[in-house]
């Protein structure tokens, strides 16, 4: 039984388990078309266009496989869940905005539609929708929102702003993944051990695991940028790239150069003419190719998927503490895709 589907190819064997995933992630599903609905139909349609595009629901699986610990049908749970998405969509809108993208999901973006004014409004339309939610799951609830919104804001604005001076790119950009991503998911876990009341212990945990496997599945998304075609995928291959976005490969191959240079060790032809490409636009197909297949061929692709596998490493261990049974199953299976992911 697939409940989850591509990328993450989470199969979950226990029937009961299987049924309660399916009929909450369906009343997430509904809860976000209600929460989308305007009486304005403009705003309504601008606020459901990322929505209806797709979405893995990665954020309310997490939710839902939280809320097993305690009582998985506790009237907060799925409002949790939903609240967690609209913030996730409400970020994409503006990031739309700040990265100038054309498209989302396989659909234009909605600042290439309706211009940058009515993408960031109908983000800001979104959180306010996701604050209304909240609001009725208890000042506890919107406190650990609060605290994760200012970190995933924190983490936008160190991605927009760069490395300070003398900071490794590296630990500036897995700060930036801390907040950007980590923030969310750690909620989504923290959620749906909250909401169904189970014990502060199984608390901690969820929100430790959600840190990491947040990780994990970035810096996977980082390796598939590179490594995937799109078939397999779905995606552009090197669409990061193209943009200019240092993902991990990247940061790791400007960081073996570095160093390289700096202990004076033998340096390829190839991998020289990688850093003159890293260095300049690769907007235009042949420069953006050569880099793709140099990319693809260097050490530095490896050693991020070793990073995403120690991450979701991390997530595994991480559950130790959660008595055995078909959820924490479920969970562990998450960090094996994680690994699959990354190749």
């Amino acid at each position: 039984m697939n409940v989850v589907g591509p990328p993450f190819g989470l199969s979950v064997w226990d029937a009961a388990l299987d049924a309660d995933l399916r009929a909450g992630l369906a009343a997430v599903e509904e809860g976000l078309l209600d929460a989308t609905k305007s009486d304005v139909p403009f705003i309504t349609d601008a606020a459901r266009h990322l929505l209806q595009a797709g979405g893995k629901r990665f954020r309310p699986l997490l939710v839902m496989l939280g809320a097993q610990f305690g009582d998985p049908h506790s009237p907060g749970v799925v409002p949790a869940a939903v609240v967690v998405e609209l913030t996730h969509l409400a970020t994409l809108y503006h990031d739309d905005v700040m990265d100038e993208a054309d498209a989302r999901r396989g659909v234009r973006s909605a600042n290439a539609r309706w211009g940058n004014s009515v993408a960031v409004l109908t983000g800001d339309f979104l959180f306010s929708r996701a604050s209304h939610i909240l609001a009725d799951l208890g000042p506890e609830a919107v406190r650990v929102q609060a605290e994760a919104f200012e970190r995933l804001v924190t983490g936008q604005i160190l991605e927009t702003v760069g490395p300070r001076d003398g900071r490794d790119p590296l630990d500036h950009y897995m700060e930036v993944l801390a907040g950007k991503t980590s923030s969310l998911m750690a909620v989504s876990g923290r959620f749906g051990a909250m909401m169904s009341g189970a014990d502060e212990s199984v608390v901690h945990t969820l929100t430790q695991f959600g840190e990491r496997i947040g990780i994990a599945f970035q810096l996977a998304d980082d390796v598939l940028d590179i490594a995937s075609d799109h078939h397999e995928s779905g995606k552009t291959p090197g669409t990061d790239l193209r943009e200019g976005v240092p993902t991990l490969p990247v940061l790791h191959v400007r960081k073996m150069y570095a160093q390289a240079l700096a202990t004076g060790q033998h340096v390829s032809a190839e991998d020289r003419r990688l850093n003159e490409l890293l260095d300049g636009d690769l907007s235009a197909d042949a420069p953006h190719a050569e880099a793709l297949a140099l990319l693809r061929a260097h050490p530095a692709l490896d050693q991020a998927r070793a990073d995403s596998r120690r991450y979701a490493t991390e997530a595994l261990a991480a559950l130790s503490p959660l008595a055995e049974g078909p959820a924490k199953e479920a969970l562990a299976g998450l960090c094996d895709a994680a690994v699959d992911r990354a190749g």
